[in-house]
């Protein structure tokens, strides 16, 4: 995952002792040029050499491994993970509908922690663009422990972030959290992909922004009905604010080079975890009475290319 690379570089620069997984192209492409990040919102661009390594053995010690990647990837980490009993700490900083569970059979509940970064990004060759990890316009990282304590070890992990600059909130129930964000981030993808994953052609479409709210609204009626508070509370503002004005912030959200980068960036380059976080949020909403009609219909989109031709009737909202 692109953003693992803005990690260890922020990580790095501040004076941590990191290392970076990476194989084949990846890993060519690191020896080569090193890991080049563009600022999308200055253009300034770096150059960091970190340490790479090409997986993670049995005996290898590190005080943290942060696993950074794709929801539908972690899966095909984890034996390697389990295997390695010299890391008391991995932070799983992923998309998650599902929740921990499988991470907890395979590492045991002390090793694991719940994030996921404040930055969005794509590659592009070998060089990656991020956006929102620093500065004025700067996003917050969270993460949390599993029963939601404040421990010593998450404090230390946090302070590490914070040292590089990136601010870090601490949630009390990170499970929950990420049930929430893909309650929002899974309609805003496909409702992408029914416009052909362009985001500034979704902006002008009034047909896919309804289905993307009314899609946003039906998961979290899920969350409700299966008593998982709507975390951070801010997203609670998506429940009541009427439609209408719900589309017309959504079309400046779209029409935004923020969402360009941000979001349609990685749903494009990710379609196959978008994929595997809809089955997720899918399966919840099955084991409840709610109706998810528009949650449906932008599901029929994922797997199509360029899904945009239904969406230009001009319904009005």
């Amino acid at each position: 995952m692109v953003l693992g690379y803005w990690a260890v570089c922020t990580l790095h620069d501040s004076g941590h002792d990191v290392s970076i997984l990476a194989r084949g192209q990846r890993l060519a492409d690191i020896l080569e040029h090193g890991v080049v990040l563009e600022d999308v919102q200055t253009g300034e661009r770096t150059t960091t050499r970190v340490n790479v390594v090409e997986g993670l053995g049995p005996e290898d010690a590190y005080d943290l491994v942060v696993v950074l990647m794709r929801k539908n990837q972690i899966a095909a980490v984890l034996p390697a993970l389990a295997a390695n009993q010299h890391t008391p700490n991995v932070l799983f900083m992923c998309n998650n509908a599902a929740g921990p569970d499988e991470m907890i059979h395979a590492l045991g509940r002390d090793r694991v922690l719940l994030g996921f970064p404040g930055a969005g990004g794509v590659r592009e060759g070998h060089v990656v663009r991020y956006i929102g990890g620093k500065g004025r316009d700067r996003l917050l990282t969270t993460m949390g422990e599993l029963d939601g304590h404040t421990t010593p070890r998450l404090e230390e992990i946090a302070r590490a972030f914070k040292s590089a600059g990136i601010p870090v909130t601490i949630s009390p129930n990170m499970d929950t959290w990420l049930k929430a964000h893909v309650a929002l981030v899974s309609p805003l993808a496909n409702a992408l992909y029914m416009a052909g994953g362009d985001n500034y052609r979704l902006s002008r479409m009034p047909d896919a922004l309804v289905l993307m709210v009314r899609s946003v609204r039906e998961g979290l009626r899920v969350l409700r009905a299966l008593d998982v508070p709507i975390m951070p509370s801010k997203l609670k503002v998506l429940e009541w604010i009427p439609q209408p004005i719900l589309v017309v912030m959504m079309r400046r959200v779209f029409d935004s080079k923020v969402a360009e980068i941000a979001i349609a960036g990685h749903a494009n380059a990710a379609r196959d975890e978008m994929k595997h976080l809809a089955d997720e949020f899918r399966a919840l909403a099955r084991s409840t009475s709610v109706l998810t009609p528009a949650m449906d219909r932008l599901y029929s989109y994922i797997g199509e290319e360029n899904s945009f031709g239904d969406a230009w009737t001009g319904s009005q909202v």
